[in-house]
């Protein structure tokens, strides 16, 4: 054993919270393995034989370390990668699951509940392995490479970001010329943001709230902020739950289609006056801040799916705040002078995945499905040029063509004559 720079006892390979807690882990990742048709048919056909097409790579890899993304680790090191984990949010991690990825063999350094300064140093003991490959969410470790590592950039054959909020630094850094390798947007596959920003999000938004306040949803002033495809699951479940739902925009096309799909558009200002339940879904920050808090009812509940914990202002919060105490597990109550109580659920934080499970099985098997034909494709030798670049087409549809069989779906098939008339434009 040695002691880390944190004085955290660590060993060499991984930095975990307990061992001891491995089999638990492993009973959670083979359940969620059971519905991963798809990670498991591409790890079977590449391995087929004993091939391992990742062999001499390694991979770095910031995600939430729970069971679904454990079985995409695996399948990673199944086909030959040395694999380091670090996990990308502190209140995702899922401890069992990090001890049974280090008793399997992945270099993992997380915990749950890891402090701001414990998280970045986790990275660095990640980044310590100096990976060619990347597979990031939220792009920080893309950033810390750029920011504190440049030297290791030449050897990364590049990676693959799964957010919104990754995909626009990663945006903005290659707008700058700054993006020194390349980077595949999988968060704009269509195989992840018409599945899992939708429905994942959609689902497992509800799953937490509820889950974490026990209280109903139907009849109540729903508030969305923002209304891209994670913020049209987050609202379409909501009135499915039966709630009022009313939608926050900047975009005037996205507020129209949010009034013509039948809910209320509001900015703001006028939101906070009537909302009960917040949930943020911009990737921006401040959304709901000092002004709004100050609008707010009694008895709120805040929240937000947005990746960062900067949605929702929390230093807003405790300047407001007369008192502030935990009312639940995962739900800190901010008192204000006048009494008025708002409830921040998940420290501001995800809530789906801090406060729950995060997506379903089913929905990051798709998901997980690009992510894992990415790297194959990257380490495969793919001509790359530096900077973001779309996801193949071709992986694309190969994701959803396995999801569908696996689904038994059978799909019509053009005629030769239908074939015929779509390419010819004499009638």
């Amino acid at each position: 054993m040695q002691t880390g720079v944190l004085g955290l006892k660590a060993t060499e390979d991984y930095a975990i919270a307990d061992i001891g807690l491995a089999k638990e882990g492993r009973e959670r990742i083979d359940w969620a393995w059971q519905y991963m048709p798809v990670v498991r048919l591409i790890g079977e056909k590449e391995g087929a034989g004993g091939k391992r097409p990742l062999a001499g790579r390694t991979m770095a890899c910031c995600l939430h370390l729970e069971a679904k993304t454990a079985c995409l680790l695996k399948v990673f090191k199944n086909l030959g990668a040395v694999v380091a984990a670090a996990g990308s949010n502190p209140l995702s991690t899922q401890d069992p699951i990090c001890a049974a990825l280090a008793e399997d063999g992945v270099h993992v350094f997380s915990w749950h509940g890891m402090s701001a300064a414990e998280y970045e140093e986790n990275l660095h003991r990640m980044i310590a392995w100096a990976p060619d490959i990347i597979i990031d969410d939220g792009c920080d470790t893309v950033a810390l490479i750029h920011e504190r590592y440049p030297e290791l950039a030449p050897g990364i054959l590049g990676g693959c970001e799964e957010t919104t909020s990754g995909i626009k630094r990663l945006r903005a850094m290659d707008s700058e010329g700054m993006l020194k390798f390349p980077m595949l947007a999988v968060n704009d596959a269509l195989s992840k943001y018409l599945f899992d920003n939708r429905y994942g999000t959609g689902q497992s938004v509800w799953d937490g709230i509820v889950r974490t306040t026990n209280c109903v949803v139907a009849g109540k002033n729903v508030v969305v902020a923002g209304y891209g495809w994670c913020g049209k699951g987050v609202a379409s479940r909501a009135a499915g739950l039966g709630a009022h739902v009313i939608v926050v925009e900047i975009n005037p096309h996205r507020a129209l289609e949010a009034h013509m799909d039948g809910f209320q558009v509001m900015d703001m200002l006028q939101a906070a006056e009537v909302g009960e339940i917040f949930v943020t879904v911009t990737g921006n920050t401040k959304v709901i801040r000092k002004e709004h808090f100050e609008r707010m009812r009694d008895g709120v509940l805040l929240s937000n799916a947005g990746h960062f914990d900067v949605e929702v202002y929390v230093p807003d919060l405790v300047e407001l705040a007369a008192k502030a105490y935990d009312a639940r597990n995962n739900v800190r109550t901010y008192e204000l002078q006048s009494g008025r109580r708002l409830h921040l659920l998940a420290e501001g934080r995800l809530v789906n995945l801090a406060s729950g499970d995060g997506h379903p099985i089913e929905i990051m098997d798709t998901s997980f499905a690009t992510q894992l034909l990415s790297a194959l494709y990257i380490a495969g030798g793919a001509s790359l040029k530096r900077g973001l670049q779309k996801v193949p087409e071709f992986i694309d549809d190969m994701v959803a063509k396995y999801k569908v069989e696996a689904l038994g779906i059978k799909l019509e098939r053009l005629t030769p004559e239908q074939e015929k008339y779509l390419k010819v434009w004499r009638e």
